[in-house]
């Protein structure tokens, strides 16, 4: 009986991640690289909505916490190497960061669904940033008009809220994001 060909994908290193060239977008899960896609125009325009937000709402409160957009490397893991670039994340914890990426977990990581890969917002990313120790993690779905927030600190799993929903940011009392002014704005 003919064996089935397992196709053997290569392992890398930080190194080997380090050395591609800057125009490179790629994640690395367990060692293996995943090339990303160009971002779409409603993504970025969702990117920028929502970062301004959040770093309005943390310079108006005088949060230490920062916050950063793709592409920043989260390097979740040294072995095996797992490196993603969340479109959106709040840092809290400045020892974290080393000039280069964010060494462990962000606080709440915010990622933009594609098209082409929901699979991986969706089951991936949620499964490594769960068990990375991220503490709050979105998905915005444009196509869905839908946001599922994860909170992994609470006794909240998933929950999803339609685009017209405010939402409130779990890991702040009194951070709340208007999804339906955004969607507005942006004619969703």
């Amino acid at each position: 009986m003919p064996q089935a060909l397992q196709l053997q994908q290569e392992i890398i290193t930080l190194e080997q991640y380090e050395a591609f060239p800057a125009e490179k977008r790629a994640e690395v899960f367990d060692g293996i690289v995943y090339d990303m896609a160009s971002p779409s125009q409603i993504h970025q325009a969702l990117s920028m909505e929502l970062s301004n937000i959040l770093y309005n709402y943390m310079k108006s409160k005088k949060k230490s916490c920062q916050v950063f957009s793709a592409p920043f490397d989260v390097k979740l893991s040294d072995q095996p190497l797992t490196i993603v670039q969340p479109d959106i994340m709040v840092i809290c914890n400045k020892d974290k960061l080393d000039g280069k990426r964010c060494n462990g977990a962000p606080d709440f990581i915010i990622e933009i669904v594609s098209p082409g890969n929901p699979s991986d917002d969706y089951i991936r990313k949620l499964y490594y940033y769960k068990n990375a120790g991220v503490r709050e993690y979105w998905i915005v779905d444009p196509r869905r008009k839908t946001v599922t927030i994860n909170y992994f600190e609470g006794n909240i799993v998933s929950v999803q809220y339609p685009f017209d929903s405010i939402i409130k940011v779990n890991i702040y009392d009194d951070l709340f994001i208007n999804f339906s002014e955004i969607a507005n704005l942006l004619n969703i």
